[in-house]
């Protein structure tokens, strides 16, 4: 298993309570993916450098795992579709 890290970023309509839920259901994809999970950090609301899709602000957050590799693609499938995410990156952390 490697090391990696999604940030994601939610709608900012959404309610603080309704982006910890998605988050949640991030971590549940992926220990159901046989993901082990290291830490969960939520930046909260923050400004854009520009816009996205109209929109100004958006909630950041960062979650670090380990993982497989089809797993990863798996997360990178279900960040694409989601409506409330505008964007995701997943890096893979060196080591």
């Amino acid at each position: 298993m490697r090391d990696y890290e999604v940030m994601t970023i939610h709608r900012p309509d959404l309610a603080e309570d309704e982006v910890e839920a998605r988050i949640t259901d991030l971590e549940s994809h992926l220990s159901g993916q046989g993901a082990t999970l290291d830490a969960r950090d939520l930046w909260g609301k923050r400004r854009f450098a520009y816009e996205i899709d109209h929109l100004s602000e958006g909630y950041y957050s960062v979650v670090t795992f380990q993982a497989e590799a089809a797993a990863v693609d798996s997360l990178d499938r279900m960040l694409s579709l989601a409506d409330e995410v505008l964007r995701h990156k997943i890096v893979r952390k060196p080591g």
